[in-house]
């Protein structure tokens, strides 16, 4: 099994460690004839990227892309799509003292028990660095899916960091608000009581975890096969393979623990074809709501596809902590004095788009939907076209 490839058919395979000299992606299977360049990719690398707050950590890396392959005249060709995306701004001298004595919580020893050596500088291949390469895959599946005939949108926000919880906000505000502030919380208030929050970790030498509430609409119903291969099933890999993820649900998610059947369960009823919140024909059966998530029986129904995941607090903490070295046996005192995120969900947000985007595309491929014949090969509706109502409201 090869842990740096994701994908059946938009298939995306990375390189690259946090303090080596670059990252890279290569992403196979993108039709031919998309629109793409070089700033469609830097968009959302730029919203990634560290040292883009106060909240972030101070590493100073640029993350510049550069696409080495598969584009010809500002077009995808359908050969493979290469890209890097250099490191800058790398200090591994920090990293020194956890050679052979590995952090508390990080993938040092494990790392190093499974394959007798590992790359330290900056936690090496473990390193949250990596999701730069998701990323910026992530961006070529959004600018399939924008020129394609299916009007698909995904959109996610900081719904929670610590005890502060955001109430529900509509899929508008997700999409007109979230980057509205550094927390990326599209309600402004909780967002402001947020960073207060996370600041104060931050003035403590600590760190705090959090949540992300996510949303993909306009995905065509049918999507998924049975069992192992259900578009929760392989969404919630693709999420759960962001470090520091200690949780995902859709739907209700644990909520529908305490649910007793009667008030899960849906009445299908009549499409009338003015739904703006689901993928239907006229005279189709559609549910009477989206508990569900908009998955049942691990396929698509045409419902948004919504729900959340959760981060543990950043492991990397200037506090005393203790180790022990594995070649002498001697306990230690250490402290991780390298450069950090507090919070890991405001920056967590486009790597949770990203993988929606790679596989619902990845979906679509598969099911057929997605017809290069039809691909408009403009940006289109890229960044636009707003929905206003959101799931946990209908």
């Amino acid at each position: 099994m090869n842990g740096n490839r994701f994908g059946r058919l938009f298939e995306v395979t990375t390189y690259g460690e946090s303090h080596g000299p670059g990252m890279g992606v290569v992403v196979s299977g993108c039709p031919a004839g998309v629109t793409l360049d070089e700033r469609m990719i830097q968009d959302e690398l730029d919203r990634r990227k560290p040292g883009q707050s106060m909240i972030t950590t101070s590493r100073g890396e640029p993350d510049e892309v550069s696409i080495q392959s598969g584009l010809q005249d500002g077009a995808t060709t359908g050969t493979p799509i290469g890209m890097t995306i250099e490191n800058k701004d790398a200090e591994s001298g920090k990293y020194e003292p956890f050679v052979t004595a590995p952090r508390p919580s990080h993938g040092d020893y494990t790392y190093s028990a499974k394959f007798g050596t590992r790359n330290w500088g900056g936690g090496g291949r473990s390193s949250a660095r990596e999701t730069v390469n998701w990323v910026a895959a992530g961006a070529v599946a959004k600018a399939v899916l924008a020129q394609s005939d299916h009007d698909v949108r995904v959109k996610a926000h900081v719904n929670q960091i610590g005890e502060i919880e955001a109430p529900d906000v509509s899929f508008e505000d997700i999409r007109e608000h979230s980057e509205d502030n550094e927390v990326r919380c599209a309600d402004p208030e909780t967002a402001e009581r947020m960073r207060a929050l996370i600041d104060d970790y931050q003035e403590r030498g600590d760190s705090i975890g959090g949540s992300i509430y996510f949303e993909a609409r306009g995905v065509p119903r049918g999507l998924g096969a049975p069992r192992f291969d259900s578009v929760p099933a392989r969404l919630g890999q693709a999420l759960f393979a962001i470090p520091a993820t200690t949780s995902v649900e859709f739907g209700l998610g644990r909520a529908a623990r305490s649910v007793a059947g009667k008030q899960r369960n849906e009445d299908w009823t009549v499409a009338d074809g003015d739904e703006d919140h689901v993928v239907a024909d006229e005279g189709d059966p559609i549910p009477e709501g989206n508990d569900h998530g908009g998955l049942q029986g691990g396929i698509t129904t045409g419902e948004p596809i919504y729900g959340e995941a959760s981060w543990h607090a950043p492991t990397s903490i200037p506090k005393t902590q203790a180790t022990v070295d594995w070649e002498t046996g001697e306990e230690k005192a250490v402290t991780v004095t390298g450069r950090h995120d507090p919070s890991l969900p405001p920056r967590a947000v486009p790597v949770v788009e990203a993988m929606l985007y790679c596989t619902i595309l990845d979906f679509m491929l598969l099911g057929g939907r997605i017809n290069p014949d039809r691909l408009d090969g403009h940006p289109g509706q890229y960044d636009t076209d707003y929905h206003p109502s959101s799931p946990r409201n209908e």
